[in-house]
Order: structure tokens, then sequence, then C-alpha cells
């Protein structure tokens, strides 16, 4: 390592393990490192070990406690010179006293300096990067340290070199910024070579190399970097017209009221803006230091009129924390550190029109300590100011892409219903599996893994497969729009159910295999397209069937059959089919018989039989295609004038 602090990984589960760094000087005769054991502790000298515990991942960081600044006359506590510290450092893993896992660190680390001479008028010329390589080591991107896996960086040591002399960089990234090109008659890097590569090979000096350009893009621009505060008034009087779908929240001071969301690759965002009538439910991992919040509550919101209000917080305090910490790490009473965070955040936007007329927001509180992994949730959810008993009557009723599928079950006193497929946790066990709902117009396939005995019966386990099948879908009847009625039954569609297929095929007795296992879930959600409600298209679902695939379960033995259970998946797929709102008109005689000559629906085009004789071909002039074609017309007819039996007796007579 050459920075002050670096990273590391634990693959495993970190529960009892203890963690320790200690100083691992040579031994002066041998010159090798001096045994290392379970006793160390979290600290050694200036080095400093922390652990973020994950759920089968746990992150370690090593950093340095000491000052790198170059010492001045009469000081203590830094650096005498430019090369600070020269240290090789052993973390261990360790359960009781047994070493479970060793890392080894060299660490060489530089003091840092700043210039303080004269700063010298005389420009740096860089050469032109088309005719004439930048830099002979690209992968030299730390001045002064040595880059891992760079073996052209000057400042890497032959000691430092032998740990990636192995894995060094290729091609023009680690060094080779000329190397001989395939076309070059010298050059024997092809693997298939064509014949007649030695007649049309290039004979050329490797300084007219095509790769002397490999970074150059020739002209660039400064890019425009978009700022987080917008104006609303783009013009003297012009007043902000409300906001639309989609549209960021603006704040008084004309930035975005941001929110921690999810981002594309799962991780959490903390400047992640609100979008206007979007709802969203996501859950960060986190722990003590890197803790998010949303902006301060005191941050007042455009109403969408030029108008702010101020939010309405409410704080409550978290009693049961066992719901929010996922993994704790066992630290000492003396070393824990506890502080009040944020456990959750709940958003509530009263809205009417293009407006925003109240903001509700309800913090939870609670104490995080070191060592435990706190999953914070933020919500926001927008409720139109029209809403009665909690239901919200969206001016926008149809579906619309990727918010959840409204469910009922009609037979219930409480017809609240949802449809869900699992969101599989750790293992990837049925039994940890949480769930997920279904997504309007987002095909999905998600699953878990049932643990089932040799002895199972088979019966019972084809009624365990259906149950936790049956628990994804507690409803009956499925919303036609978003905007359901539960009190009208014709904004439902029923749900209709296929049952699985038997085969009533016995297995004669053997243990460890059962045929017909309902083991996959298909749902089929049929939708159209409606109509458009300011703009927008609106889907509405038609029909909704539920289908079962079965399975032949067979008991995988694995070395030595020492165990008795075996895993069988169980999956739940949803797919969306659009069909048109309104039945096809059928297709007529004449249209039937004009597709036989479409050449876009066929493979055969008999209009295009005379093709260079058509407009449609426009390789030469048409005057040139229409003389060329007369003239084998007449050759086609001269040809067959001759050879007519008759046209010898004509001719001799």
């Amino acid at each position: 390592m050459s920075g002050p602090r670096v990273n590391s990984f634990f693959l495993g589960n970190s529960s009892g393990v203890n963690f320790s760094i200690i100083l691992s000087p040579r031994d002066e005769e041998t010159g090798k490192l001096q045994l290392s054991n379970c006793s160390g502790s979290r600290r050694a000298g200036d080095w400093n070990l922390v652990v973020a515990p994950g759920m089968n991942i746990s992150k370690v960081t090593v950093s340095l406690t000491r000052a790198l600044e170059l010492c001045l006359p009469n000081a203590t506590e830094c650096c005498p010179s430019p090369l600070c510290l020269v240290e090789t450092l052993q973390v261990l893993a360790c359960r009781g006293s047994v070493m479970l896992a060793q890392l080894l660190i060299q660490a060489e680390i530089f003091a840092n300096s700043s210039f303080t001479g004269n700063v010298s008028e005389n420009a740096t010329i860089i050469p032109n990067q088309a005719f004439k390589p930048l830099g002979s080591c690209p992968c030299n991107l730390t001045a002064g340290a040595c880059d891992v896996r760079c073996c052209c960086d000057l400042e890497c040591t032959p000691d430092l070199q032998q740990l990636f002399s192995g894995s060094c960089f290729t091609g023009v990234f680690g060094g080779d910024v000329n190397p001989p090109f395939d076309q070059l008659c010298s050059s024997q890097s092809m693997e298939y070579t064509p014949e007649w590569f030695p007649f049309l090979c290039v004979q050329s000096s490797l300084d007219n190399t095509p790769f002397l350009g490999y970074f150059y893009h020739g002209s660039t621009s400064t890019p425009k970097v978009p700022s987080f505060k917008i104006p609303l008034q783009t013009s003297p009087g012009r007043l902000f017209t409300g906001y639309r779908e989609g549209d960021p929240i603006i704040t008084e001071e004309d930035e975005y009221f941001t929110v921690p969301q999810q981002s594309m690759a799962g991780q959490c965002v903390g400047n992640a803006p609100v979008a206007f009538l979007h709802n969203f439910d996501v859950k960060c991992l986190t722990t003590l230091e890197s803790s998010k919040e949303g902006l301060p509550h005191d941050v007042r919101i455009n109403t969408g009129t030029a108008d702010f209000i101020q939010q309405n917080v409410v704080y409550r305090t978290i009693t049961d924390r066992g719901k929010f910490i996922t993994e704790s790490e066992n630290l000492h009473a003396a070393e824990v550190q506890c502080q009040n965070v944020t456990f959750a955040e709940h958003y509530k936007f009263i809205w009417k029109d293009k407006n925003i007329e109240q903001v509700n927001v309800t913090v939870f509180l609670g104490s995080l300590c070191d060592g435990e992994t706190l999953t914070q949730r933020f919500t926001v959810e927008f409720l139109s100011l029209k809403s009665t008993n909690g239901e919200e009557l969206l001016e926008n009723p149809g579906y619309q892409a990727g918010k959840p599928v409204r469910a009922a079950n009609m037979n219930a006193s409480d017809p609240l219903a949802s449809l869900n497929i699992w969101q599989p946790a750790g293992r990837g066990l049925c039994a940890s599996a949480t769930y997920r709902p279904v997504l309007f117009g987002v095909d999905s396939y998600s699953g878990c893994i049932l643990e089932v005995d040799i002895k199972e019966d088979c019966s019972l386990l084809r009624g365990n497969v259906t149950e936790k099948l049956n628990a994804l879908i507690q409803a009956t009847h499925i919303g036609k729009r978003h905007n359901s009625s539960y009190s009208d039954l014709n904004d439902w569609v029923e749900i209709i159910r296929l049952d699985p297929f038997s085969s009533n095929v016995s297995t004669g007795g053997l243990k460890g295999i059962c045929p017909d296992i309902p083991a996959n879930l298909n749902i089929r959600i049929i939708f159209a397209e409606v109509g458009a409600v300011q703009g927008i298209p609106q889907q509405q679902i038609l029909a909704v069937q539920i289908s079962y695939s079965t399975v032949l379960w067979q008991f995988q033995c694995g070395l030595g059959c020492k165990n008795t259970l075996s895993f069988l998946p169980i999956t739940a797929s949803v797919q969306f089919i659009e069909v048109p709102a309104q039945p096809p008109i059928p297709v007529t005689r004449y249209r039937k018989i004009y597709a036989e000559f479409d050449c876009n629906q066929n493979d055969v085009c008999w209009p295009q039989l005379l093709y260079p004789l058509t407009r449609f071909y426009t390789g030469e002039p048409y005057s040139q295609c229409l003389a060329k074609g007369l003239l084998l017309a007449f050759l086609v007819l001269l040809a067959a004038i001759l050879s007519n039996p008759w046209f010898p007796k004509l001719w001799n007579r």
C-alpha cells in the first residue's frame, strides 16, 4: 500500500470471528517474518483496524492514524524524510485460536509535500498525441508512488515489482505504446495468416504504427456540466406553471429536493431527486460512519406556483431495534460508541392538479452503535387531495409502468390484498425469503430453494409446495385500473386458476423420487392500451391467468450420501402480454390476394422479376437500363426465331 488507508474483504460469516492487526518485523538473520498468533488487537502502533460486517462479506479497513507531514525545525510527530514509513503488517481473522485468514500488507508511504518554490513561466510543451506518444507508460497514474501491476513504472522498486511481476498490465496501457501491428510484414502475431499475406503486407517503420493515436480523439470541447440549481423563471414575469409527472421537486433555493434512493446498480444514492407523482420505498444498508439522511427538514418546498410551504415534521423514537439492525459485531462495552441516527423517514406529499398542497414527514430515530449494520428505510408517497377513506383517486386512472398491480380478495371482509413474487435473501431458502409486489409491465422471474428430506412423502411435498406458491397470491381479483374501487366489482377481473396437471404415476414405494411436483408458478397478465389522459397512454388489465408447471423431483446424492436433505427450487414467473384494445379488422379477400404480391411480406417478389427495368433500380440511369433491356429482348427474340424449324426452310426459299 502507498496511501494511509487500504480496504479488503473477508468472505464468509463473520460472527464469532476476531480480527486483529500486528506489526511483523523481519528477522535480521534469516530475513523471514516472525510467526503470528491470534492474540492481537485492532490497534498496532500507528495503525487502526475497522471491520464493517455484512451478510456474507465483511469490509476490512486498515488506516494510519499518524500525520504524514514533513518535519519542520524542532517539530515532532512528523516525517523526517520523504519516505515516511516502511512497515510490514499482518491482518488476522481468527475464531478462537484457529486462524481462518491472513492478509500481508507491505506499507511504503511517502510524506505529504507542497511546492513552495518559485513558479517558472516556461510552459510545458505537450507533444501532439496524433504523431508522438504522450507517455511511454500510460498505467503510471500516481506521481511519486508505485502503481500496482504497472511494470513500466520507474518508481516501483525491484522488491515491489516481484509482488506483481506475473500479472502486469499488457498492451498499450501497460507500456507497449508502439507494438508491431498485424499488417506489418515482419509481424508474426496473426493466428491465421492468409496465403496472400506476403504479397499484400505493409513494409513500414514502427513510427507509422496505427497505435500511435490510440488515446487521441481529435479536437475536444469543454463539457457543460449541468448544475443542480434550476432557474424557475427564464424570463422576467414568467411564473412557474406547476409540476408534471416525473418532474423533480424544487426547493426554495432553486435546488432539487433529494431523498436517498437506489441507483440502477443497487447501491443507495444520498442526493437523488424526488420525482413528482413517483412513489418509492427503498432500504439501504449502512453503518454508523456512513448513515444517510434526507435534506434538512426546515427546507421549504416550491408548491408549483412559485409559492413555498414548510414541511410538517413528526419525530418518533424506535423502541424495537431488531427490525432494523441486521447484524452486529461483538465488541467490548468500553469500546462501543453509540449515536442517535435516522432509522426511517416517511414523506407524504398531498397534491392537487399540478401543485403540492402539503408535505408531511415522519422521522424515526434510534441508537446505532459501532459494529452494527442498520437497514434504513425511506418512503415517498403522493396522495391526491381528492382522496377519500385513504383511497387515492388518481386523475390518471390507468396503470403506469413500474407501479404495483392492485389485487383484492372479494371473499374476505377486508378486500385489501396483494400479488407478490419472492425476493430471496441469504442462502436463498424459502424459509427466509421475503415478498415484493408485482410491478405493472415488468416481466419478472424469481424463486427460492425448499429443503426436502429423502423420506419426504410425495403427497405432503406437493401440498407444501402448492401452499408456498399460493401464499404469493392472496387474492381472487385484480384491478382493471390503478384506481379500481373495492366497492365496484366491475372494476376488477377474476383470476383464472388452472390446477396443476397430475399423471397419477406411482413410484412403487421408492424413496427420494416424487413426480408431478408443481414447482413453477406462471402468472400471465393480459393488458391493452385503452386511451390517453393528458397525452399519457392509459393501460388497463383485461385478464389474469395462473397456471402451474410440474417437475420430477429426485434426491441428489452428494459425496458419500451422508446428507439426508436435498434441495428443490421453486419459481414464480410474471409475463405481461399486450393485446389490441379492439379486435382487429378481418382481412378481406382483396388484401389476401394483394399480400401474395407484397414484396415486404413474401420471399418471392413477382413485381420485381424484371428489377433492372423498373424505377426501383438506381444503379444506372433509367435510359441506359431501358436500352440494355430492349437489346436483351431483341437478342432473345432473334435466338428464338433462329432456333425455329421453319426458319431454314424460309431462308432456303
